[in-house]
């Protein structure tokens, strides 16, 4: 036949996708039908428009409940219906539109039935909103704080290729990691490696003293170089990235520093200074920058050129001096490992001094051939390692355990949700097994079931997200969380909870309804269940649910004792009843010190007042410094923290020397070339009494040594969880005293604070008393380990709360379809205590298989926690048997009301129960 005279066709993808959709005993007359008004409209509007009418129909037949169902489950029609087609299947539409499950009117009759179903069940869908909203409140707050961790400095524009440097150093002891930096290092990778976009360093430390106007602010000056901004993308408001720190007097101020120091003025051009005393410059602002978030390293309040620091003319070619953190952005296309392939001659270049001493230690090189190496960090990663943070860090551990403990919380709700729907199901069978007679298909009953359970998650979820809103400030009093409800309308977190909500309505709600959508309808109405093994899928989430509980319960007390251990281990100097006070920026501390003790001579309740540059603990103003020293003597590698401290230090702390003496106001030269190490730093040294020898580099031929005049024991300048070093004191009449200690008499501890409040203001009024006691700051050095204790402590009472809810909610369901047995029991002779035990032992015995399997796995996941820790405690056998014995004593009263109920129910009421 010529191709001019066929008649038009409908598009072929059109009928494969109707064959898709549509049932096979309906395709044929569908088809067929559809051809024939395709006909008609060739006729009627033409080829092309009848293609597109044609399309229009076939789309209208592919609504998501137009789905195929089984040829089975329909009525035949009657056999007088006679028809050349009578050998198949014909339906009116209206027999159609019966099976399509998710119409409107289909949907507002399930929603109508799962709340009449929910209303009959107030007790069953109390337990399960109640226990879906605790849940969903934990899992929101960890899952919040997780998630600021976890998206710490990933704000910047191309965030993957920005690094920050570090020293890796293999030696005998212990492999070390180190990111303070030598001043000539950033320089010398500029010139070594031009192909580097940026390269910056940054020197931050304490709070500076600013003035403008006359007014003083204490203020973060960030001293850095001009290619910050080159890679941090930090919004510049005002100024010009290329060529804001160009200039050694430039400076960059941030948007809150603008309105604090400017109010409504425009700072662009107008000076400030910064500093004290000798060390004062001035600035010209030349830019203003956004605040930096709360989830980013690098903080400030102002930048300038880190040229003008205080020792940078002395140490700008000392790689000795490692006083910063440096940051490149790598070229695109250099991955990390090649660029630290690279920097390997680098090392070897720069740092041959470094590897002849390790040598000489009999270090042996690592995996990768290294006894000594300058390494890069990835940006995203600077956050979670102590090291490299210098002990700032938050360890990724703690972040995926609080992610591990919401889940855990969660998924007890979820179990919580599972079994009560699945012992709930046994009440429901022959409600199933009439709606299938009645010719209910099993996918409308599981979305029918499914709904029900959707709304009750639906429910639990908004009163959790409330419940959050209302909780969030004591969450952050309490745990310090920073958090904002803002962060929860961030895209990626409503994602994740979105995604969390959906799995737990998938988990929770769908399975029962599958499981219970299976049902036999003629097995139903004879009274036996489709079910296979219930008991099996019960017993297996309530062991899951103990074990889950008994977890988190030995990792709250192990955490707890480790805690404790880390704030009852002597630091080696007496911390009750020391006051510490940070000086601040805005008074001389040398002169302030001097009027305190004037100013307390005379009064009895203080026993010693000194100062020093350093801290102990973490006081209110939240600042932590370290100086080190390193050099050769005698040939051996000798390094130290470096302490600044004034008279009567050792006096007020309780430290009594082991050799030699304490420096002493009669001797004039105390402050010149004299100092203090402790009993390591002799060590280290080789000389078993080091009084009277100098301290210094062997190669130092200028008469610059110091002179040993004393030894004391070891103490803490820093948290047990930092790498202890030997200390080596000294004074100064030249470098700034930043606090005072005050060392008061027992009695006197609850007035002498507000005495000293009263002194200060006197003494210095231009700086803030924000004075703590010593015992105080030494425990927030834990800080870290009591928030994880805190929380383990919250989820594992939660999470035993929520196990026994459950356990009691099905206890319940189980012993009332147990009513008639427990009747026959009786009648046959059985006493009330052998009921009882007959009633709890199968839940004891789950709670036994449940420590099983949880406490060995305690053992291991906190042995290894506690292996971070250079001093730390030995697990108890006891902690575990102790919750052991309490798991088994809260499953026993929790099931035990339920089954002395039953047991002194009356038979004859339990033999007349349907």
């Amino acid at each position: 036949m010529n191709k001019q005279n066929q008649s038009p066709l409908p598009p072929a993808w059109a009928d494969r996708l109707l064959t898709w959709f549509c049932p096979s005993y309906l395709l044929e007359e569908l088809v067929g039908d559809l051809h024939e008004q395709f006909d008609l409209h060739v006729e009627e509007v033409g080829e092309k428009k009848a293609r597109q009418l044609y399309i229009q129909e076939v789309i209208k037949f592919c609504r998501p409940y137009f789905l195929k169902r089984r040829v089975s489950t329909l009525t035949k029609p009657s056999a007088s219906v006679s028809s050349p087609t009578s050998h198949r299947y014909r339906y009116p539409q209206h027999e159609l539109r019966s099976t399509f499950f998710l119409s409107p009117d289909m949907l507002r009759n399930y929603i109508k039935i799962a709340l009449r179903n929910l209303w009959k069940s107030k007790g069953y869908a109390a337990i399960n909103v109640v226990g879906l909203s605790v849940a969903f409140v934990v899992c929101i707050f960890l899952f919040l704080r997780s998630y600021l961790h976890l998206t710490f400095d990933d704000f910047h524009q191309d965030d993957d290729r920005i690094f920050q440097t570090y020293f890796f150093s293999n030696d005998p002891e212990k492999a070390l990691r180190s990111g303070n930096m030598a001043l000539p290092l950033a320089p010398a990778l500029k010139a070594d490696y031009p192909e580097l976009e940026a390269v910056a360093r940054i020197l931050t430390g304490r709070k500076s003293l600013v003035e403008v106007k006359g007014k003083y602010f204490d203020k973060l000056v960030l001293q850095t170089d001009q290619d910050f901004l080159k890679i941090f993308s930090f919004p510049l408001i005002k100024g010009n990235r290329e060529v804001a720190l160009r200039n050694l007097s430039s400076a960059v101020i941030s948007e809150t520093m603008a309105k604090t120091a400017f109010g409504a003025e425009d700072p662009i051009g107008k000076t400030l200074l910064i500093g004290s005393d000798s060390n004062k410059k001035q600035y010209i602002i030349t830019g203003i920058i956004s605040d930096a978030p709360y989830n980013s390293t690098i903080q400030y309040d102002a930048l300038v050129r880190i040229e003008n620091s205080y020792a940078y003319q002395h140490d700008k070619d000392n790689w000795s001096a490692n006083s910063h953190t440096v940051f490149i952005k790598l070229p695109p296309h250099v991955d990390q490992a090649t660029f630290e392939n690279r920097l390997k001659p680098f090392a070897q270049k720069y740092f041959k001094g470094r590897l002849d001493d390790l040598k000489k230690k009999g270090a042996k090189p690592d995996q990768r051939g290294d006894l000594f190496a300058v390494r890069i960090q990835k940006l995203s990663d600077v956050h979670f390692d102590r090291d490299i943070a210098g002990g700032g860090g938050t360890p990724i551990a703690i972040v995926y355990t609080l992610m591990g403990i919401a889940f855990f919380i969660l998924l007890i709700a979820c179990i919580n949700f599972i079994n009560l729907s699945i012992a709930r199901s046994f009440t429901r069978a022959r409600e199933v097994g009439v709606r299938k007679a009645l010719g209910a298909l099993k996918n409308q009953l599981f979305v029918q079931i499914w709904g029900e359970s959707t709304l009750i998650c639906l429910v639990g979820f908004s009163v959790g997200v409330l419940l959050t809103y209302l909780l969030l400030p004591l969450f952050n009093a309490t745990f310090d969380g920073r958090l904002q409800f803002d962060q929860m309308l961030q895209p990626g977190f409503i994602g994740v909870m979105l995604g969390v909500f959906v799995v737990v309505t998938f988990v929770a709600g769908g399975y029962p309804a599958w499981q219970m959508a299976k049902f036999n309808a003629v097995e139903v109405l004879k009274g036996k269940l489709s079910i296979k093994r219930p008991g099996a899928i019960r017993n297996s989430l309530i062991v899951t649910q103990f074990v889950m509980s008994s977890l988190l319960a030995c990792c709250t007390i192990i955490a707890s004792q480790q805690l404790n251990f880390l704030r009852t281990r002597p630091v080696g100097f007496q911390k009750e009843q020391v006051i510490s006070i940070p000086v601040g920026n805005q008074v001389n501390g040398r002169q302030v010190l001097g009027r305190l003790r004037n100013a307390l001579a005379n009064d009895p309740s203080v026993l010693a007042i000194t100062g020093t540059s350093v801290n102990l603990g973490r006081g209110k103003d939240h600042v932590s410094s370290r100086s080190t020293v390193g050099y050769t003597y005698k040939g051996k590698n000798v390094s130290s923290d470096l302490l600044l401290i004034d008279f009567d230090y050792l006096k007020t702390l309780s430290i009594k020397p082991i050799a030699g003496r304490d420096f002493n106001r009669a001797y004039a030269t105390d402050s010149v070339k004299r100092v203090i190490i402790t009993a390591s730093m002799a060590k280290m040294m080789g000389e078993s009494n080091p009084v009277g020898m100098l301290l210094g580099d062997d190669a130092d031929s200028s008469n610059t040594k110091s002179q040993i005049i004393g030894v004391v024991p070891d103490f803490h300048l820093y948290s047990l969880a930092d790498e202890a070093k030997p200390i080596t004191l000294y004074l100064s009449h030249n470098e700034p005293i930043r606090y005072i200690f005050v060392r008061v008499t027992p009695q006197s501890l609850s007035g002498t604070m507000d005495k000293l409040k009263q002194v200060w203001k006197e003494v210095a009024p231009q700086s803030e008393f924000i004075g703590t006691f010593l015992d105080e700051n030494v425990d927030a050095w834990y800080q870290n380990e009591e928030q994880l204790s805190r929380i383990c402590s919250l989820a594992s009472s939660i999470a035993i709360l929520l196990s026994c809810l459950g356990l009691f909610a099905v206890a319940m369901m189980i012993i009332e379809q147990r009513t008639k047995e427990i009747g026959i029991r009786k009648v046959m002779g059985a006493s009330i205590a052998s009921i009882i035990v007959t009633l709890s032992q199968s839940f004891v015995k789950l709670v036994l298989i449940a420590l099983i399997i949880a406490l060995p796995l305690a053992w291991f996941l906190m042995k290894t926690w506690l292996d971070n820790y250079l001093e730390h405690i030995s697990i108890s056998i006891w902690v575990f048997a102790g919750v052991g014995l309490a798991a088994v004593l809260v499953a026993l009263a929790t099931v035990s009301f339920q089954t002395v109920k039953a047991a002194l129910v009356n038979p004859v009421k339990s033999l007349r129960s349907e």
